[in-house]
């Protein structure tokens, strides 16, 4: 199995390609990274694929109509589109703190998903 992907840990973006190798000590081999985050990155996308998301919800009371947001960790790739379902139909009223927590625990991840920035109330 060989991999390709693109490096996320850093903006240098290495690209990476990740084989898989019963001899070495992780069972995988990664060339084209330019630092050890690149490596782990690329032994964990292959192992157990997550990602930090970003999205928006809904907002009341506010002077725009949608509050970004993010999680405060990594969500297993396998239920990202379920995530994402959950934070889009999602409703805050202002005002609100930056950090202040809008969805905890997200499907029981252990993940919060708070707000990005910072909304007073209209």
């Amino acid at each position: 199995m060989i991999v390709k992907k693109k490096c996320k840990v850093c903006p240098v973006g290495c690209n990476l390609v990740i084989k898989e190798d019963n001899q070495a000590p992780s069972n995988y081999v990664v060339e084209g990274y330019r630092c050890n985050r690149g490596k782990e990155f690329g032994i964990k996308e292959v192992k157990e694929p997550s990602r930090v998301l970003t999205s928006r919800v809904l907002l009341e009371n506010g002077p725009m109509s949608r509050l970004p947001v993010k999680t405060t960790g990594i969500i297993p790739k396998e239920l990202v589109d379920e995530c994402m379902e959950i934070i889009r139909s999602t409703k805050v009223s202002a005002p609100v703190k930056r950090g202040q927590i809008i969805i905890k625990d997200i499907l029981g991840t252990g993940v919060d998903v708070v707000a990005a920035r910072k909304v007073n109330k209209l």
